[in-house]
């Protein structure tokens, strides 16, 4: 089932950082296809004319694969900014991050962050979603520029690598 469009209008001007109209000169009111991971709008690039695809993730979606996946327990608000909930057993902080990019995950420098980071990559399409990293934020941390400021993105093949790097031991285990 589909989302409320003004929802996902919402989600792409976040994701762009500047209003749909910018980017689009004409954009579908209505999904053209909706499932459980997201769904699709028909558009026109504003700058080529060029007639694409535009796919917006469900809000939420890494947050209930997490549960569905590692019995996460989410926080009911956002008690303390990158903290989406505890692990089931020894109630470490999860920060959950999710996309259907391609691209790996981003971050803010924070006072606070995670003991736990689980990142997943989504396939709209096929709707499935692929754990990339499960392990210690520290391991991804470590590979982002020290003292940066603003929004950082990781690299999928750098989050991979940071992947490569957590010893069983520290991965959340799968329901």
């Amino acid at each position: 089932p589909a989302f409320p469009s003004n929802e996902a209008f919402k989600i792409m001007e976040q994701e762009l950082g500047r209003p749909v109209s910018e980017v689009y000169s004409e954009i579908s009111p209505e999904p053209i296809a909706a499932a459980s991971l997201g769904q699709v709008y028909r558009g026109r690039l504003a700058a080529t004319g060029e007639e694409v695809a535009i796919k917006v993730q469900r809000p939420g979606i890494g947050e209930a694969i997490a549960v569905e996946m590692y019995g996460i327990e989410l926080t009911t608000a956002k008690s303390a900014e990158g903290i989406d909930g505890y692990a089931p057993n020894d109630r470490r902080t999860v920060q959950v991050k999710a996309t259907g990019t391609g691209r790996g995950p981003a971050f803010r420098n924070t006072s606070q962050t995670a003991d736990h980071l689980l990142f997943f990559e989504l396939d709209l399409e096929a709707a499935k979603a692929t754990v990339v990293f499960n392990g210690p934020e520290r391991y991804a941390r470590e590979m982002l520029p020290n003292g940066f400021t603003g929004q950082r993105l990781l690299s999928a093949k750098q989050i991979r690598a940071a992947d490569a790097l957590v010893p069983s031991e520290e991965r959340l285990r799968r329901l």
